[in-house]
């Protein structure tokens, strides 16, 4: 068929790489444990499944366009500004959006080479040009990221912490970035893992945003939350920008569900420190049993780890090893990690039987 005759996408759409989600795996073989996506294994709050639940019998009717209840939850849990806050179908609408309002054709949109690949897509969706920095010891650096600073930059995007690798960059260091930043470029600060972060150098990003007006947080309930089928994400910014993204944004951006279950989810401040303290506890244990047999993981502060296979057992084959056995790892290829898979911390069993399988793996 000649192309002519059918519509055509503007230039540079279809240059754009689709993002592939963490596969499932065929459950018809038996168990299967899915480590491939960040999802907690201790579920969503009860509190969030029953206040859905009960939105759920009232389906016929159009939610809240300005999520205002479960913004003012945000507000009441961190101690922010309602007017402040934006909700939205998952922070991946948000990293959207913002490309959407501040770039033009050309802009360039920076971000480093291990980040989350929706950065790209947005900054290409939105006319941009994508600028890679390379990392240092797989974490952001920061005079990197600033000598990639041109008179076309108009945005930053920042995983802190950073998925797939876990690492993160100190706050004194967030700030020397922003410091360095013209006060016209946007820094983002996709927080989505905030929550699991037990350092004491480490904040999210919300001191930041209350005391400039270029800086803008990203959060989601899709990972300690639970809540990642109900899509919700949330961000805290100053108000001209918080002005500028509602003119973008669709009018009914979070469903009814999302906004009540959030509400609730967000309260349940139990149910995020039992997820926090299984996450302590299991974390170190994945990592340190792996090191053992002789694989290299980065240290993570997530609810993840990386793991680095050696030439002669690669993460391909380690991939098909695992599924076998009913456990599914992510490979990150797309990230430049061809031969890494990223292990979500999950169940007890899930956690045991992956070093178990691993071990085998190894020594096979």
């Amino acid at each position: 068929m000649n192309e002519k005759l059918r519509p055509q996408p503007r230039p540079g759409v279809m240059d754009i790489a689709a993002y592939v989600p963490g596969k499932h795996g065929d459950t018809s073989k038996g168990k299967v444990h899915k480590l491939s996506s960040n999802e907690t294994p201790l579920g969503a709050s009860p509190e969030a499944i029953d206040a859905a639940a009960q939105v759920l019998a009232h389906a016929e009717l159009y939610p809240d366009g300005s999520a205002n209840e479960l913004r003012r939850a945000i507000a009441e849990v961190h101690g922010l500004n309602a007017d402040n806050i934006l909700c939205s179908n998952g922070s991946d609408e948000l990293l959207g959006l913002l490309a959407q309002t501040y770039l033009t054709a050309g802009d360039e949109g920076i971000f480093t080479e291990h980040g989350f690949l929706v950065y790209r897509i947005q900054i290409l969706a939105s006319g941009g040009v994508p600028v890679v920095v390379k990392e240092t010891n797989e974490r952001a650096d920061v005079d990197a990221i600033l000598a990639a600073v041109t008179e076309r930059t108009k945005i930053v995007f920042l995983a802190n912490p950073n998925n797939p690798t876990g690492t993160y960059l100190p706050f004194e260091e967030v700030r020397r970035l922003h410091a360095g930043l013209p006060s016209h470029v946007v820094l983002v600060i996709d927080a989505a893992y905030a929550e699991y972060v037990r350092r004491n150098d480490y904040e999210s990003g919300i001191e930041l945003v209350s005391s400039a007006q270029n800086v803008v947080m990203t959060r989601t309930f899709s990972k300690i939350h639970g809540l990642a089928g109900l899509r919700i994400g949330w961000m805290y910014a100053p108000a001209g920008i918080i002005d500028a993204v509602n003119r973008v944004r669709g009018p009914f951006n979070v469903n009814a569900m999302a906004i009540a279950a959030g509400a609730a989810a967000i309260r349940d401040r139990n149910h995020v420190e039992e997820a926090v303290a299984f996450n302590e506890a299991w974390l170190p244990w994945v990592a340190d049993e792996l090191t053992k047999i002789g694989l290299r993981v980065t240290p993570s502060v997530g609810n993840f780890v990386l793991i680095h296979f050696i030439e002669t057992r690669s993460a391909e084959a380690a991939d098909a090893f695992l599924t076998e056995r009913g456990f599914i790892l992510r490979r990150v290829t797309g990230y430049g990690f061809p031969n890494a898979l990223r292990m979500t911390i999950g169940s007890e069993e899930a956690n045991r039987g992956v070093v178990e399988a691993l071990t085998d793996f190894m020594k096979a």
